[in-house]
C-alpha cells in the first residue's frame, strides 16, 4: 500500500509510549447538545501534533471481552466495552497499534472496535441505527492480515464512500473469527456494493468468499429474541 501509512509503519523515530497517543495537552473542548452520555464520549478531541500527519477523521479504539454462555444484554455490553484511546494522525495511530496485541494472539471471546471519535460501537448509537455491516467469516490465522489491512483502507480513505463508514470490528472466537465494517444508510445499496468491493479487494478475499449484509435493525431485532450479543 503505498500511501503514508507504509512510509511510517517501519518509523521508530518517535517515541512509541502508550499514552502519546491519548488526549492531554492536544485536547481541546468541543460543545455538544446530546445528552449527558453521548457528552462524556465526545466532549473532548484529540488533535494532531507539530509535524504529524493528520486523518479525515479522528478514530476510537476499543476492546471488548466477554464469558460465553453469559446473559447479554445492551447494559451489560456497554459495561464491557472499553476505550482504549482516540488518534487524529497517522503517528499517533501507529502508537496505539504498535503496542496492541494482535487478533490472531488474543482469546476466547475478544473483539477490538476501532470507530469513529464520538461514535460508540454499538447499534443503538444514532450513527449507527439506521446502518448495517458486512460480515466476513474467517477461518483461525487470518485474522491479524485482514483486521491491519481493513484498518488501514479505512484510515486511508480507500472506501470512497464518503461519510459513510463508522467503524470497523475483528470480532476473536473459539473456532472462528469475524470482521465487519459498518456504514452509516443500509438502504443505499450503491454504497454497500462500493463497500463490499473495496473490501474484497483490499482483503485479497478469493472469489467465493462469502459476504454478509446485516442491517443493524435487524441486529435488534435478533438479540431481542434469541438474546444473542453484538
Amino acid at each position: 500500500m503505498n500511501n503514508k501509512f507504509d512510509a511510517l509503519k517501519d518509523d521508530d523515530s518517535g517515541d512509541h509510549d502508550q499514552d502519546q497517543g491519548s488526549p492531554k495537552d492536544s485536547e481541546k473542548e468541543k460543545p455538544e447538545d446530546e445528552d449527558k452520555e453521548q457528552n462524556t464520549q465526545r466532549k473532548k478531541m484529540v488533535v494532531p501534533g507539530a509535524g504529524e500527519h493528520p486523518l479525515q477523521y479522528n478514530y476510537t479504539f476499543w476492546y471488548s471481552r466477554r464469558t460465553p454462555g453469559r446473559p447479554a444484554s445492551t447494559q451489560s455490553y456497554e459495561q464491557n466495552i472499553k476505550q482504549i484511546g482516540s488518534f487524529a494522525s497517522v503517528e499517533q495511530f501507529w502508537r496505539f497499534y504498535s503496542h496492541m496485541i494482535r487478533p490472531g494472539d488474543l482469546t476466547g471471546h475478544s473483539d477490538f472496535h476501532l470507530f469513529k471519535e464520538g461514535i460508540k460501537p454499538m447499534w443503538e448509537d444514532d450513527a449507527n441505527k439506521m446502518g448495517g455491516k458486512w460480515i466476513i467469516r474467517l477461518r483461525k490465522g487470518l485474522a491479524s492480515r485482514c483486521w491491519e489491512n481493513l484498518i488501514l483502507a479505512m484510515l486511508g480513505e480507500q472506501f470512497m464512500v464518503g461519510e459513510e463508514i463508522c467503524g470497523a470490528v475483528v470480532s476473536v472466537r473459539f473456532q472462528e473469527d469475524i470482521i465487519s465494517i459498518w456504514n452509516k444508510t443500509a438502504s443505499d445499496q450503491a454504497t454497500t456494493a462500493r463497500i463490499r468491493d473495496t473490501l474484497r479487494r483490499v482483503l485479497n478475499l478469493p472469489p467465493n468468499t462469502i459476504m454478509e449484509y446485516k442491517t443493524h435493525t435487524d441486529s435488534i431485532k435478533y438479540k431481542t429474541l434469541h438474546g444473542s450479543w453484538y
